[in-house]
């Protein structure tokens, strides 16, 4: 049975929810503001807003749902000896398996938040759940076969699997080594060990499918206001800022790739997508700034940002943001450079 939260939690959960609540406001009011200072109909600004704003949530919110029912399934069927007991015992070893976790847990960058919270929980290492939440997205057969029909087996394929690993594999070493889990993680507000050991000894099969139902629940709202806004905000960008002035910002084997990365955060597309989406860049923009859309906008946009405030404290996240998009510069830049683009 789930513990009682105490009155703290119950009133930081309220004050979060308000200022969640006021974010949205001065977003409709940024749209609102924005179609009158360039003199188009507030009407039309709000309703273009709101198409891409429910085309962002409603091509998520499944992936989330599939991430929290998978963290309820982990939270009642796996113990934490059982994690404890195959995790590779080196950081290095423990990022490089993280990477390759998304083989057993295919989810894309919204459904790996909770996986990787509830696996944080039961005593995965640092490094290896910050390298299996920066590959998962793509390190899984759906993208794998998304991208192999786009692209098919050539460079951009290839590359984004090379790029992918070796990003996830360095940030999640880095961190593991220079942090340690308690003072880099939140307080886990779902779960406890006593609540682990009430629901793994002695509970039925029908009990603990219970107990996932009610924990994926819990789950599921609980980082789906950091989906809500994380998608207003990718829609507000792209509302106020015209794609056809960004596109002639994307020249050059530097400037291209820095575009193309900031585009990949600011549309927010899901990584089972995205291939189709870099497609249409493919005769415009240079080989390295593709490879690194794709391996970038996976590992880090604008709603997993947020909900990575859900798990990591700020420090943390900063580097989530930061590493990952310096590494995939240079890695775009390096290409580039290599091809004669």
């Amino acid at each position: 049975m789930h513990t009682i939260k105490p009155a703290a939690s119950q009133s930081s959960n309220l004050i979060k929810s308000l200022a969640l609540a006021l974010l949205a406001a001065l977003i409709l009011g940024a749209t609102a503001y924005q179609a009158l200072s360039s003199g188009n109909d507030i009407a039309l600004a709000l309703s273009v807003f709101a198409t891409r704003f429910l085309g962002i949530f409603v091509e998520a919110a499944p992936f989330l749902l599939l991430g929290s029912l998978t963290s309820g399934l982990i939270e009642s069927f796996v113990r934490s000896d059982d994690i404890l007991r195959w995790m590779p015992r080196n950081k290095l070893g423990a990022a490089l398996g993280g990477t390759l976790l998304g083989l057993v847990f295919p989810v894309c960058e919204c459904g790996v938040v909770p996986v990787a919270r509830r696996l944080f929980s039961k005593g995965l290492p640092l490094s290896m759940g910050v390298a299996f939440l920066l590959a998962a997205p793509f390190m899984n057969p759906i993208v794998f076969a998304s991208t192999w029909i786009a692209f098919g087996p050539g460079t951009v394929f290839f590359g984004r699997i090379v790029i992918t690993v070796l990003v996830a594999v360095t940030v999640g070493t880095v961190i593991g080594s220079f942090a340690k889990s308690k003072d880099a993680l939140k307080e886990e507000p779902l779960a406890s060990h006593d609540h682990e050991h009430d629901h793994s000894h002695g509970a039925t099969t029908r009990d603990k499918l219970l107990h996932a139902l009610q924990i994926a629940g819990d789950e599921f709202f609980e980082m789906g206001r950091f989906l809500i806004l994380g998608s207003a905000l990718a829609a507000l960008m792209q509302t106020l800022v015209p794609q056809q002035s960004l596109l002639a910002l994307g020249t050059g084997a530097v400037l291209s790739v820095v575009f193309m990365q900031i585009l990949a955060f600011i549309l927010s597309v899901c990584s089972t997508v995205d291939s189709f989406l870099a497609l249409a860049f493919v005769n415009t923009f240079t080989t390295g700034s593709i490879i690194s859309f794709l391996s970038f906008g996976p590992m880090v946009d604008i709603k997993s940002t947020l909900m990575f405030t859900g798990v990591f404290r700020r420090k943390i996240v900063f580097y989530l943001v930061l590493l990952p998009f310096v590494m995939n510069l240079l890695a775009g830049v390096v290409i580039n450079v290599a091809l004669g683009n």
